[in-house]
């Protein structure tokens, strides 16, 4: 493996277990066993290396996402408690891809690239969201109302996924989700 690749590959193991913000030039030279100049050489700094790794990170976590909504389930509350579900065991099975992709949010302050790699995974996560919980045909459907349904439900993914990352004991259920469409409904 180049110095390159130990690099990459330490810049992503150093993201999912220290984070963002505590993962060190000396971290990066630990865990890839590669010296400090050669940081600079393939990637002209540290920033420039987390970005380059945030990108592939938040592309795993968009996949992780769209598997767990990808399946065939009923329309309506029961077809929604099952994506629920696979979503909260994506929480609890991937935790540090979710916690990156968290702190990423926080990078962007000071980051136009991290920012607009955020908006486009953010765009993409809508349009998968209004399909698979509004039951939108993304083909025919009206522009504003994929929008209007996919920002709904990604601002309901983030407080969930929040929820079971910082308190997973007191945690929605999936039932307890969808129990509110239900609660209206009635």
């Amino acid at each position: 493996m180049s110095n390159r690749d130990k690099l990459r590959q330490a810049a992503r193991d150093c993201l999912l277990s220290l984070g963002y913000a505590n993962t060190t030039v000396r971290e990066l030279v630990k865990a890839s066993g590669a010296n400090q100049a050669s940081i600079n050489y393939h990637f002209g700094s540290k920033e420039r290396l987390l970005t380059e790794t945030l990108h592939d990170l938040n592309r795993e976590w968009g996949d992780v996402l769209f598997a767990a909504l990808d399946g065939v389930d009923p329309p309506g509350p029961a077809g929604n408690a099952a994506r629920w579900e696979r979503i909260i065991a994506s929480i609890d099975e991937h935790r540090a891809l979710w916690y990156v992709n968290f702190e990423s949010v926080s990078a962007s302050r000071h980051d136009e690239e991290i920012r607009a790699m955020i908006a486009t995974g953010q765009r993409a996560a809508r349009r998968i969201l209004a399909r698979a919980f509004g039951g939108l045909d993304l083909d025919a459907a009206d522009a504003e109302a994929i929008d209007a349904i996919g920002s709904h439900y990604f601002a309901l993914l983030v407080g969930v996924a929040s929820q079971w990352l910082a308190d997973p004991d007191h945690a929605p259920t999936a039932e307890r989700i969808v129990a509110v469409d239900t609660l209206r409904n009635s």
